[in-house]
């Protein structure tokens, strides 16, 4: 039996038939591939992924393919939405290398659909087809592995079928005004703009945010400056002319805020425990550290807010001064300009405040250390699982969740109470803060790690009140920067992409309309161990000079490039003063010979 027949007969049936001939041609006319970026070739632009990046081998075609890496409770998702005509037939497909990679397509309004395979060592086509539903404008395409089953690769994925008519876009927007005015930020709104579905908010003529409501506040900016915003309204057809310009100052700092150098050496002093590097008189600390942190106030238990700051007992440091002798070299140096802090937390103090009471706690016992020893203010050191967020917290800017919530209220009550000249720094780890560009809490499906970004919401919240974020760039895994690629400790390329994320801001969890701003430069300070003996993650004085140079000359930068030039980089901090002088003082002489 010749099985081509029918097809061949079926063929010239359609060509005796102008009328099917003419509908068949147009139809295929209008079909176009409506994939934006499916070979990657742009790196992600146009997809969202959970743990994806771009690589240049294995490709299937040009010159970049997706590496996405599934872990224990992430399947690294990487989607698309697409904009489609309703009623319309569509053909997805994509090549794809690894084991258990699906790709599929949903919100189509009739049969969601999706295709997979077991195995494919080398590219291997998948396909499938779908037809829209009647009122289907939008369908997101998707591709991803399974649940720790190692990387999987895609390449030139496309979506082919008529495309949605282009349309026009929206009018400028109109009635934007500014509202509530810090040193660091501006309230915006504005009046809707019919057919819109996002809008671009512009700060002095470059884009600095992208939202889906009629309100935004940009952060991140210089006190006592005058700025100048406008705002476009978006759609699928494209941007609108911008709005009329609306300017606004920004306010003084509150009684202008700590008096710091311009450039401050921060660093932690072992006080009530000594261990390998030895006990550390606070009078024999060199005047080049600007910002002393007493390591560490901690809670009677983890739930209880009640913090106690015990010195170190003369049976384990036999050096140790007292209480009379403490105090009085804790005065010589804020006679000196030296700030003196409090640090809560750090490795063994995890702290929890689930309840108010325990953020009522927190505040007395806190203020107790402050107003007993006469300190300048508190650092935040919580790790381990003092911050996670619950299941239902997806916004940092309107967190719920109430160890977050309890621990803001608790800061800006403190930070009331002291006034202007309260020093507030907090040192989170790299997982707490920068992660938050690829994750944030338990996630869209659930299954990742609640303490992704949980730093986030308690930063953002006080950013009008932080004197110093100095986050731990040490004891990290490999973490993705803005360029999309991973990077690991041990070089001035991880501070550099580290720091760059936190002056530059960042789309959390890859939503390009939830974007963390920037902090100013003179409230962030790069954190780094002092030695090899004092945390992974150590990099020789060369590798820290490279980063200061890229970071507040934009020279000597290797293979990151920076968005931005940030001379008034408030300066270093480091684990720890006493590791420091156990290697011979190298970290300090670093800085005091950049900085002098």
């Amino acid at each position: 039996m010749d099985r081509f027949r029918p097809l061949a007969l079926l063929t010239a049936v359609a060509l005796a038939l102008p009328g099917l001939t003419a509908l068949s041609s147009a139809a295929r006319a209008a079909d176009a591939d409506l994939t934006r970026n499916g070979g990657f070739e742009a790196g992600l632009d146009g997809w969202t992924c959970t743990a994806g990046t771009t690589v240049g081998s294995p490709v299937r075609t040009g010159s970049s393919a997706l590496q996405a890496t599934p872990g224990g409770g992430d399947n690294a998702r990487c989607a698309q939405t697409v904009t489609v005509r309703p009623d319309s037939q569509y053909t997805l497909s994509g090549y794809v290398r690894g084991s258990y990679v699906h790709l599929g397509a949903s919100g189509t309004g009739t049969t969601d659909v999706s295709t997979w395979t077991q195995s494919a060592p080398a590219w291997q086509q998948l396909t499938t087809t779908f037809r829209t539903g009647p009122a289907t404008t939008r369908v997101t395409v998707y591709t991803h592995g399974w649940y720790g089953t190692g990387a999987y690769h895609a390449d030139d994925i496309s979506l082919v079928g008529p495309g949605a008519d282009a349309g026009q876009p929206p009018a400028a927007p109109t009635g934007l005004k500014a509202g509530t005015v810090t040193s660091s930020s501006v309230a915006l709104s504005w009046s809707p703009s019919p057919g819109a579905t996002s809008y671009a908010v512009y700060r002095n003529g470059v884009k600095a945010q992208t939202v889906t409501g009629t309100s935004a506040t940009v952060g991140g900016l210089s006190p006592s400056t005058a700025y100048g915003f406008q705002v476009a309204a978006v759609n699928d057809a494209g941007e609108s002319a911008k709005s009329a310009a609306v300017t606004a100052t920004t306010a003084q700092p509150g009684g202008g805020g700590p008096d710091l150098p311009a450039h401050a050496l921060v660093g932690y002093l072992h006080t009530s425990f000594a261990n390998g590097s030895g006990y550390t008189r606070l009078a024999d600390v060199p005047d080049s550290w600007d910002v002393i942190d007493l390591a560490f106030g901690e809670p009677t238990s983890i739930t209880s807010g009640d913090i106690r700051f015990d010195r170190c007992p003369v049976t384990e440091c036999p050096n140790v001064e007292s209480d009379a002798d403490f105090k009085a070299a804790l005065k010589a140096k804020q006679a000196a300009g030296k700030k003196v802090l409090i640090s809560i937390g750090g490795q063994n103090g995890q702290v929890q405040l689930t309840t108010a009471a325990a953020r009522d706690t927190f505040v007395t016992s806190v203020s107790k250390i402050i107003d007993e020893y006469g300190l300048d203010g508190l650092d935040i050191d919580f790790e381990g699982h003092s911050l996670s967020l619950n299941a239902d917290d997806t916004d940092f800017k309107n967190p719920k969740t109430p160890v977050i919530v309890n621990l803001i209220a608790a800061l800006k009550t403190l930070k009331a109470r002291y006034g202007d000249d309260f020093v507030l720094t907090m040192a989170p780890e790299t997982f707490f803060v920068q992660i938050g560009y690829q994750y944030y809490g338990t996630g869209p499906w659930g299954g990742q790690d609640p303490r992704a970004g949980a730093y986030l919401p308690v930063i953002h919240a006080l950013r009008d009140d932080l004197t110093l974020l100095h986050v731990q760039d040490y004891n990290s895994g490999p973490i993705m920067g803005l360029d999309n690629q991973y990077h690991s400790m041990g070089g001035a390329d991880f501070h550099i992409a580290m720091t760059d994320m936190l002056l530059t801001g960042f789309p959390v969890a890859g939503d390009a309309s939830n974007v963390f701003p920037p902090l100013r430069p003179d409230q962030v300070a790069i954190g780094m161990p002092a030695s090899t003996n004092a945390g992974n993650g150590h990099v020789p004085a060369a590798e820290v000079t490279r980063t200061l140079d890229c970071l507040t000359k934009r020279t000597n930068c290797g293979s990151y490039t920076t968005h931005g030039t940030w001379p008034a980089l408030r300066g270093l901090m480091t684990w720890s003063i006493n590791w420091d002088r156990y290697g011979g003082w190298e970290f300090q002489r670093t800085f005091d010979g950049y900085f002098g």
